[in-house]
């Protein structure tokens, strides 16, 4: 399994940046057009599933080829050697910005948000030092509450239990220190409207100890690697509340497995010892959801359950593939919402309280 490494010290990275604009150099004092080359993540073929660390890299992963030659890559050359600079002032200054203040630097030349993270992981990729090595940060997005406490980078003392709204997580989670929680468990919601929700109920107080988290839809990188932190240095059960459709199965799968993109960073992004709470399709039948609660499958929902069913981890998941199966035969998908249908209060008085205590399925 090819990985990066994550316990390393600036001078090893600075020197691996050097090593590449010398090959650069050399190359173009050889009178060839130069290139870079970094692990290709675009197929599935190219990454395999660990159940001790979810999806990473294959060791015999081929590489891709970034040439300045090349009218499809001269961007893609131009966008990583500026974000090399950029990277090796920050790191001899001992300086952090985020990927948004990159974008702000130049946004001539990158042109958009989308084409610098790209770049970025591609760098990341190719000199093998995870992004947050690189003195780079991505503004997070997700919210946590509950039985948690923490000196945040700045030292500031953050107690997750004294909000009413969650509080943001941090955006350098590596810099946390003297964490400490007792949470019998961590409940991962997928939506901010449902975070929210069960905090306005009481949710922490009434199933305390226990921290719950959102990463409001598809999960930024920092809620990512909070939870695996937890994952890593404590011993709660980890849980994901998510809508029963193809798109929340996919969030789930990312928290639980990781991302074909980031498959790279897997040992600080997944929590393989994540369990689906729900909503589980065959739910949609056995509390007997309402029809107008439903949402029929669409074709675009049909090609991303096929999608997830070809993945390498889904033979290890005997509860995916029934679940996935199952949302295709029903034809039918659920919002967390639809439970909404039985009671208003179902949720949080009925339904994660009994899954809590009797188990998933």
């Amino acid at each position: 399994m090819a990985s990066l490494e994550f316990d390393i010290d600036k001078g090893t990275i600075l020197s691996r940046i050097d090593e590449v604009i010398l090959s650069v150099l050399q190359q173009i004092n050889d009178n060839k057009p130069p290139a870079l080359s970094h692990f290709n993540r675009s197929t599935w073929l190219n990454v395999s599933y660990d159940e001790n660390i979810g999806l990473c890299v294959n060791d015999a992963m081929k590489m891709t080829s970034v040439r300045f030659d090349s009218k499809q890559s001269i961007k893609k050359f131009t966008l990583m050697m500026k974000l090399l600079s950029m990277i090796y002032r920050l790191i001899q200054t001992g300086s952090f910005c985020t990927k948004r203040d990159l974008y702000y630097q130049d946004t001539t030349l990158f042109g958009n948000q989308t084409a610098l993270d790209e770049a970025l992981e591609n760098v990341s990729c190719m000199i093998q030092v995870p992004r947050w090595r690189l003195h780079v940060l991505a503004t997070s997005k997700g919210c946590i509450a509950g039985n948690l406490c923490f000196h945040d980078v700045d030292g500031n003392y953050v107690d997750c239990s004294q909000t009413k709204a969650g509080i943001q997580v941090p955006s350098h989670i590596e810099g946390l220190e003297h964490i400490q929680t007792d949470a019998d468990f961590v409940l991962v919601v997928e939506k901010d409207a449902i975070f929210q929700r069960l905090l306005s109920e009481g949710f922490c107080e009434r199933m305390r100890p226990c921290i719950v988290i959102t990463g409001k839809g598809f999960p930024d990188m920092n809620t990512r690697m909070l939870l695996n932190r937890l994952w890593r240095e404590f011993s709660p059960k980890f849980y994901i509340l998510v809508d029963a459709d193809p798109y929340g199965i996919e969030i789930m799968t990312v928290y639980k497995y990781g991302s074909r993109s980031l498959s790279f960073e897997a040992p600080m992004l997944t929590v393989p010892g994540l369990e689906w709470l729900g909503v589980l399709p065959s739910d949609i039948q056995r509390l007997r959801l309402k029809d107008d609660s439903l949402i029929d499958l669409k074709l675009s929902d049909r090609n991303k359950i096929s999608d997830i069913l070809a993945r390498p981890y889904i033979s290890k998941s005997q509860l995916l593939y029934k679940e996935l199966n199952v949302l295709l035969d029903l034809g039918k998908k659920a919002e967390i919402e639809s439970l909404d249908s039985i009671s208003t209060s179902f949720l949080t008085d009925v339904y994660l309280p009994t899954k809590l205590k009797h188990g998933c399925s």
